[in-house]
């Protein structure tokens, strides 16, 4: 188990940037900003979990 200490926050990551991406290209095609920034957000935490995890591993 301790081979996999940043696997979680890089799970959670990839899942978040899915779900921005989703939001992000809705919004977009639906002409909602509002929708489209929720995108955004989603996908920076996102990229922040998978760094996270990464320096996880790192350690």
């Amino acid at each position: 188990m301790a081979d996999k200490k940043g696997m979680s926050d890089k799970v959670k990551g990839a899942v978040n940037k899915v779900k921005g991406e989703a939001k992000d290209q809705v919004g977009n095609a639906k002409d909602d900003q509002k929708l489209q920034q929720e995108g955004q957000k989603h996908k920076a935490k996102g990229n922040v979990q998978e760094e996270i995890g990464k320096a996880k591993d790192d350690k």
